[in-house]
């Protein structure tokens, strides 16, 4: 049967072979059409403008329907589909998206907000026009390459000739068939001066700029081309302990998903939020209420680490060039479309020469025709070849200065000139048009001689005309890598069973040791000399008898393990002290020489590199004279944590107790301020602020007037009005010169910061006043620069020595007046010499470090001594 079916078929095939097609080969082909169609019609914008097809049929429609007026944007949307054979829906998506970059198209109505990604309202109740940017640079008829519609009943441009790089300027973002493109918005100024750079010859750097603000880090930006990568952060400040305020937010989120990223952080633990306030309208405003006893600092740091609030973007420079996809980077695309504008401006001169020429020509001909009466000479002729041939023999006397050959065009046009235009003809006034002609193509001819000079000057003048209010709203920095186990909040609790060797977060039933989150690590020590770090779980397995265990943090040099143990069964016993800053996760390490029998006398881990003194009991054995004596873990060098260590005894211990606790044998550290990331760091960069013992303060002055002091913590935060950051000397004053809004004058006072833990305003609480210059120098030196008054020479500089104008005062004291005249500028100058009386410096200092002890009164928490006894 099956047989007869497949014959049957086969019959079938043949008697209709003309409604049978095969599909294998046609697949092929209508993918890749599709997938053409998609790249060149859809997806990818042209070099040439800019634009992507829905764009420019948008513009091409607008122009075609701007009166100067405002248009509802259904009324633009329906006219554009004259053009774009895809739905009304598109047209207006693509519509609101450049009306909210806020260059080509003036709005009016609800076009939504980038900032909270509401969108816009319907298209009939919102009205749009072309700006007049978009007016001036977008659009020359006379220079336009047009095709046909996709019905053919319309023509529309191919490309429009913009002359501006409009592309880096706006951005683009598509994903096609097979590729996809992403451009950042750049700043309009900078493209400017960029594309003026190239003209002249100069190198150039680009950098994207978003609309929503924020901070960006381009180090990786390789010129926006595939494999670069953009990190962009919100703007955070602490507005008070308790509050951090959000005031710019990354390109590509809004207030609503970046709040939605913030409460899941929340939900998982990762930070502590009490309460969000979006009260975001024309610019951002989210306020995060922190609880009580969280630090603002830490909980920045996590904000970027966990949330939204950081975000990554990866450039990918794609357009389209003569029918084809490209991939070059924004410096490729700005040379483009620069060197596309010149020749814009090349062809617009050329035909404005033209038709200047063509305007020359006519006046020339119609002041001959006018002045030498030869329309006098047809009064005899009947027929239309004779009026022609009588005008054209009595224009050939007086042509020979005339640019090119008359044509009958041209005796056309002088008969079809009006009586009483002739009757009224000025000739002086017909002279002066023409040579007012000569003058403008004496013009245009110097523009296209200097046809770069001619680009020059018309980028100027756009910057000039259009660059108000267009400054760089993203601020360039270069980030610091945060370290999620340093800001993660503890969200568990970490247990120990020390007999059976399991830790976790499970062990409800068992010794509790500290809080953690699940992202860190634990460090476990065992009687038998083994180490091991290993990840937060539920219940891990490590080794019996455990001895200490706590959360590991990479790097920790301050933490120092003080150690005892005894080198074999019957062996000699060790002393040693260690840190451990680099392991392999879940890998066993032997702190003793790794023989059997090996055990721990006496163990404690210091996170401040403390040194206690401890007295070892041997056993009464044989003649051993001395049974008990001191030792202190201070003559011990911190070495590495294979290091064999020092021979206590080779007698057998009885045990070891402690006697002391000890404080810290490490020297005081140093912190330096990388004004490139504006952050504390350890590792020499940057400017060195000096060496900090656990009591020293950093003391910071804002520009606003405001001075405090702070715990130097690796983590802080710090304001960008910031202009004093030192090492706070509580003896040193000083010195600021103000000026007061309620007195209009201005002000010397010098005082001593006299609360170092709260924040302090040293000049007068009016709106109008302000700070001129604060010097932290024991004799700071200043000059004072007069305004000349009118009609008289101005006054001679004063130079003020501030240590003798006023002494120390208050914080709160007004000041001494500086001076009645009106002052231009107040300048600070070299200090006097002063030599600081030397500081001794004590052997031993204890130093906090935040990042290994949360504060001074967990230390003795924190610390943990073993000792054994052995029978």
């Amino acid at each position: 049967m099956d047989e007869n079916i497949d014959n049957q078929d086969l019959n079938n095939e043949d008697a209709g072979a003309d409604s049978i097609t095969r599909v294998t080969g046609m697949y092929k082909d209508w993918f890749l059409d599709y997938a053409s169609y998609v790249i060149l019609e859809r997806a990818v914008p042209a070099i040439e403008d800019g634009f992507k097809p829905v764009q420019r049929r948008i513009l091409h429609s607008m122009k075609e329907l701007d009166d100067g007026r405002y248009n509802k944007v259904a009324n633009i949307v329906g006219h554009t589909m004259q053009y774009h054979p895809h739905g009304d829906a598109s047209i207006g998506d693509a519509m609101v998206q450049i009306g909210q970059k806020d260059l080509l198209i003036d709005t009016q109505g609800n076009w939504g907000n980038i900032l909270t990604g509401d969108g816009a309202a319907a298209p009939r109740y919102i009205e749009a026009r072309l700006s007049k940017f978009a007016l001036e640079v977008v659009y020359s008829p006379k220079i336009t390459e047009w095709q046909l519609s996709y019905d053919g009943r319309k023509k529309e441009p191919v490309n429009l000739p913009v002359k501006f790089p409009l592309l880096l300027a706006q951005g683009a973002e598509g994903i096609a068939v097979g590729l996809s493109t992403k451009i950042l918005p750049h700043n309009f100024l900078e493209l400017i001066d960029a594309s003026i750079k190239h003209l002249k010859g100069k190198s150039f750097k680009l950098y994207p700029d978003f609309p929503t603000a924020g901070i960006a880090d381009i180090t990786n930006y390789n010129d926006g081309m595939r494999g670069g990568k953009v990190r962009v952060r919100a703007r955070i400040s602490q507005l008070d302990k308790n509050t951090l305020v959000i005031t710019q937010i990354p390109f590509g989120t809004n207030t609503s998903s970046l709040i939605d990223s913030i409460l899941k952080a929340n939900d998982k633990g990762k930070i502590k939020v009490k309460k969000i306030e979006d009260n975001t309208a024309a610019e951002v405003e989210i306020l995060v209420h922190l609880p009580s006893g969280i630090s603002p600092d830490k909980t920045i740091d996590a904000l970027y680490a966990f949330t939204a609030c950081e975000t990554s973007i990866s450039p990918l420079g794609c357009i389209i060039e003569g029918n084809k996809p490209l991939f070059i980077g924004v410096s490729e695309m700005l040379k483009r479309s620069t060197d596309n504008t010149v020749e814009l401006l090349r062809s617009e001169l050329e035909i404005q020469l033209k038709e200047l020429e063509e305007q020359w020509h006519f006046a020339s001909l119609e002041r001959i025709f006018i002045e030498n009466r030869i329309y006098r000479d047809i009064e005899e002729e009947e027929t239309w070849e004779g009026v022609i041939a009588a005008i054209d023999k009595g224009l050939q006397p007086h042509i020979k200065h005339l640019k090119r050959a008359v044509t009958e065009e041209d005796i056309v046009r002088l008969t079809e000139i009006r009586i009483k235009r002739i009757s009224k003809f000025d000739i002086d006034k017909a002279q002066q048009k023409i040579d007012a002609l000569e003058g403008d193509i004496a013009e245009v001819k110097h523009h296209l001689e200097h046809l770069v000079e001619y680009a020059i000057d018309y980028f100027t003048r756009l910057k000039k005309t259009y660059g108000e209010g267009r400054e760089r709203k993203t601020e360039l920095r270069v980030f610091d890598d945060i370290e999620a186990t340093k800001v993660v909040m503890r969200n568990a609790k970490l247990y120990v069973n020390r007999e059976e060797g399991f830790v976790g977060t499970s062990l409800r039933k068992d010794e509790y040791i500290c809080d953690c989150s699940d992202i860190d690590d634990i460090i476990v020590f065992t009687a038998e000399g083994k180490m091991m770090v290993t990840k937060v779980e539920a219940k891990t397995f490590v080794g019996k008898n455990i001895i200490h265990a706590a959360v590991f943090r990479k790097k920790d040099k301050r933490t120092v393990y003080n150690l005892v143990y005894k080198d074999g069964k019957g062996g000699a016993s060790y002393i040693k002290r260690f840190n451990v800053t680099s392991i392999t996760r879940d890998r066993e390490y032997d702190l003793t020489q790794g023989k059997k029998g090996s055990s721990v006398l006496y163990f404690s881990a210091n996170p401040n590199g403390e040194a206690e003194m401890i007295t070892v009991f041997l056993r009464q054995a044989g003649s051993i004279k001395k049974l008990k004596w001191d030792i202190d873990f201070a003559d011990v060098l911190i070495k590495g944590r294979q290091s064999k260590g020092n021979l206590v005894t080779k007698y057998a211990v009885k045990r070891i107790e402690l006697k002391e606790k000890g404080v810290s044998t490490l020297k005081p550290r140093k912190i330096w301020f990388d004004d490139t990331v504006q952050r504390l760091n350890v590792d020499g960069r940057g400017e060195l602020l000096g060496a900090f013992r656990g009591e020293d303060r950093l003391l910071i002055i804002n520009q606003s007037g405001v001075v405090k002091t702070i715990t130097p913590e690796l983590s802080t935060h710090f304001e960008d009005e910031m202009i004093v950051l030192e090492k706070w000397n509580p003896k040193k004053p000083i010195s600021a010169i103000y000026y007061d809004g309620e007195k209009e004058r201005y002000f010397v006072k010098r005082f001593l910061v006299e609360h170092g833990n709260r924040e302090e305003l040293f000049i007068t609480e009016h709106p109008k006043s302000q700070l001129e210059v604060v010097s932290t120098d024991w004799k700071p030196m200043a000059e004072v620069e007069f305004v000349k008054p009118r009609g008289k020479q101005a006054k001679e500089n004063l130079t003020v020595n501030l240590e003798e104008f006023i002494s120390v005062k208050g914080i709160k004291a007004l000041g001494n007046q500086l001076t009645t005249d009106k002052v231009r500028q107040i300048n600070l100058l070299d200090p006097l010499p002063y030599e600081v009386p030397e500081e001794l410096e004590p052997e031993d200092i204890e130093v906090v470090d935040e990042e290994s002890v949360e504060g001074k009164k967990e230390d003795d928490k924190d610390r943990t001594q073993i000792s054994f006894e052995f029978e």
